[in-house]
């Protein structure tokens, strides 16, 4: 979804303390179920890795910023060379800053895994372009996080298609000294009055579609939205209409989480959607701001390793894998990035011993007001059939939203 610039990110001492944060094209699947395990569509037939061989020497990643370092970003923030001294893979990274692009990218079959968010992932299922990954395969897949396994956005039909890497929510942040009195609620941002007009900021994305649905689904129960993936006509058509008002407030859409911190410090932006990371950057250089998940809840994303399903260098692919979700060096990911750990035992590693509570890692009753992103399909998965808007309306709902 994004261009989700994501890391130079913090260095391991600054994490602040705070509330919480946070990665699509066409090849859609007939239909998909909103929510649980099974998607309710038969994938193309991929073969699955079924037993682990010697290494090949290298491995090709795509992956967003921040997930793959090797010292080069900053000395002290390197888990590449242990695990290239450890396999004997060399790592290759190429750093992408959309989700469109990371689809394209592992269409190319040069890559052998991806570090793919939830509205990119089923576009890679659907499209032949990842393999159903063997758990059975990444030991450490054993301490992920119950509720990040077998999910609509890493799994079809009860069968795994990733290896859950980290999660967060997206959040309302304001300026405390200008937003008074402090919001609870994401109507904030959509209030057509409001006093802040021109200084108000949103996530500049398709994606986004969501939010106002999360935000219609609390305040408009007539619509009967009750997934904010699933969008009939009438659903999504008041969804777009909501950002179109709102699209008067924005003074500018963002994509870069490095100007969102100073569009935060300098004013020029007092209230609207952040990541934690923004959050924690902007409060370290003294900024006034504050955020929380809003009393609607929010949307939230969760990230993925996939394999692909031309991978030259699959068992490399998979020591990987099973290297970057391992309680150490997921724990140096987290805090590198910002974001909550999939490994639970990554909580006992981390540098900053409150990062997990921070982070909400562990607190299901959070993430259970998250509504995670996830590829919108023209099945609704809900019994109301192929009568939901795809990503490809979405996409250009979005161009018609930001004029």
């Amino acid at each position: 979804m994004r261009p989700r610039t994501r890391a130079r990110l913090l260095p391991l001492a600054l994490a602040v303390a705070m509330v919480v944060v946070a990665g699509c094209g066409s090849d859609e699947p007939s239909s998909s179920s909103g929510g649980g395990a099974s998607q309710g569509f038969t994938p193309p037939n991929v073969p699955m890795l079924q037993s682990l061989g010697a290494g090949e020497g290298k491995v090709n990643l795509v992956a967003w910023a921040g997930y793959v370092e090797d010292g080069s970003t900053d000395k002290t923030v390197d888990w590449v060379t242990p695990f290239e001294k450890e396999t004997g893979c060399q790592v290759n990274v190429k750093v992408a800053a959309t989700s469109d692009e990371m689809v394209q990218l592992m269409k190319s079959g040069q890559y052998d895994a991806v570090s793919a968010s939830g509205d990119a992932s089923l576009r890679l299922i659907a499209g032949g372009d990842v393999a159903p990954v063997n758990t059975d395969l990444v030991e450490n897949y054993a301490d992920v996080f119950d509720d990040l396994k077998l999910k609509p956005w890493n799994s079809v039909n009860g069968k795994a298609y990733g290896i859950p890497h980290g999660r967060g929510a997206n959040l309302l942040m304001w300026r405390t000294d200008v937003v008074k009195p402090a919001p609870d609620s994401w109507g904030v941002v959509f209030d057509p009055a409001s006093p802040y007009k021109g200084k108000v900021t949103a996530y500049d994305s398709p994606i986004y579609i969501a939010d106002a649905a999360l935000y219609l689904k609390a305040t408009k129960p007539e619509l009967g939205i009750t997934n904010p993936y699933e969008l009939d006509d009438k659903q999504f058509q008041a969804s777009v209409d909501l950002l179109k008002q709102q699209a008067g407030l924005v003074g500018e859409y963002w994509s870069d989480y490095a100007k969102a911190v100073q569009a935060f410090k300098s004013g020029s932006t007092v209230l609207g959607t952040t990541w934690q990371i923004i959050a924690n950057l902007a409060q370290a250089d003294k900024a006034p701001v504050k955020a929380i998940l809003p009393k609607e809840g929010s949307t939230g994303w969760s990230d993925t390793w996939m394999v692909s399903a031309k991978a030259a260098n699959p068992n490399c692919a998979y020591r990987w894998m099973n290297h970057v979700i391992s309680p150490k060096v997921n724990a140096q990911v987290a805090e590198w990035f910002g974001e909550a750990p999939a490994n639970r035992k990554a909580c006992q590693e981390t540098a900053d011993k409150q990062h997990c509570t921070i982070f909400h890692a562990a607190d299901e009753a959070y993430f259970a007001k998250v509504a995670w992103w996830t590829t919108p399909i023209t099945e609704c998965g809900d019994g109301r059939g192929r009568v939901c808007k795809d990503y490809s309306a979405w996409t250009t709902a979005w161009t018609e939203i930001k004029g």
